[in-house]
């Protein structure tokens, strides 16, 4: 007989990268976020493990997962390769880096639903686009607000702030991710 999963072992079955959040507490609370929006958005895991990460990408190829997953492996080299680089000369909290990698796009889980077996923007998404979903979600589960910064920020609606470190490599590893997956290359 199968053992029950959870949905929260299931969620860090799916996205292992929980793990790196040292901070017990922290790593519950994404997670906690996780369910959230899983659950309020009508989704299981198994179904956004196939999503496409984007609904703006034309036969996208990439899923929402994937993104999600890749964009913080992204995150984690570059706060690496930057302490190995500048040590202490640099402040950067790996944990609130993770945690707001692993966040900033949980919003498209209410932004998006699936209507005929077609991912669109729910009418919600319409009003609302997943930065702010986001936010208001791990807020709900006081996130700390560093980690709320990097979640607002991180889109075009963080452009008029001033981005925190974690905020500004976490920007630039979505971008370097999205740019690459979503527009045809010429060679």
């Amino acid at each position: 007989m199968k053992a029950v999963t959870t949905l929260k072992e299931e969620i860090v079955e799916a996205i292992p990268e929980l793990n790196l959040i040292e901070d017990t507490d922290l790593r519950n609370k994404t997670i906690a976020v996780w369910e959230d929006a899983i659950t309020k958005g009508g989704w299981t895991v198994k179904r956004i493990k196939e999503i496409p990460f984007s609904v703006h990408v034309e036969n996208c190829q990439i899923t929402f997962i994937e993104h999600v997953r890749t964009v913080c492996k992204m995150c984690v080299a570059i706060a690496d390769v930057l302490k190995e680089a500048y040590g202490d000369r640099i402040k950067l909290n790996k944990d609130y880096l993770i945690a707001g990698a692993l966040l900033a796009d949980v919003g498209k889980l209410i932004e998006y639903e699936e209507r005929n077996g077609e991912i669109t923007r729910a009418g919600r998404g319409k009003h609302l686009r997943h930065p702010f979903v986001g936010v208001a979600m791990s807020y709900a589960r006081n996130i700390p607000l560093e980690v709320l910064h990097i979640i607002a920020t991180h889109s075009k609606e963080g452009d008029i702030m001033v981005r925190s470190s974690e905020s500004v490599i976490f920007h630039h590893a979505d971008f370097i991710d999205f740019d690459l997956v979503s527009k045809k290359r010429p060679f």
